[in-house]
């Protein structure tokens, strides 16, 4: 919309009916969608999240599958990964240590920082928990045609690069 005064779905002032309406329709189902997918996919994090320790937030969760990605890692660079506070990530990082899930070790290239990685516990916790979600992928999308699949991906990859634009960090495929 050009003039923040219009009214949402016009084409221009008292235009109703044009292409506008149909974007402005698009943009909402596609708004409603992504919000029930998003619930659900914190509902479903959270159900990981307690299957790798029953006092688990959803947030550790995250935390262990971007070291278990990225290997070890420094605490500033985990914090920017997902883009939350160092505090919040240091929190979540000392229960995680707590439970012997994460261990932070010297980092070889400067002494006096560390890099956090996962125990062989949290590597199998992990691989199980993992397993499981994947499971639940194949489990939904599997009568899906491989072509939808790709184009699906492929839709979800531009809406991601969309954020990256705005200065979220890119991840790589895995």
């Amino acid at each position: 919309m050009s003039n923040p005064a219009e009214a949402p779905g016009s084409t221009g002032p008292g235009v109703p009916g044009g292409a506008d309406d149909s974007t402005e329709a698009a943009l909402t189902a596609v708004e409603h969608q992504l919000s029930l997918l998003w619930r659900r996919a914190r509902s479903i994090s959270h159900h990981l999240s307690r299957q790798v320790h029953p006092d688990m937030e959803p947030a550790a969760y995250g935390l262990l599958t971007v070291i278990r990605k990225q290997g070890a890692i420094r605490l500033t660079e985990l914090a920017s990964s997902i883009g939350v506070g160092k505090p919040s990530v240091s929190r979540q990082i000392a229960f995680l240590e707590r439970l012997g899930l994460v261990a932070k070790e010297a980092d070889p290239l400067d002494g006096r920082a560390q890099m956090i990685r996962l125990t062989p516990m949290g590597e199998e916790r992990m691989h199980e928990v993992q397993d499981a979600r994947r499971e639940v992928f194949r489990e939904r999308l599997g009568e899906w045609p491989p072509e939808d699949l790709q184009t699906l991906s492929r839709y979800i990859a531009k809406l991601n690069a969309t954020y990256e634009r705005d200065g979220f960090p890119r991840e790589e495929p895995q």
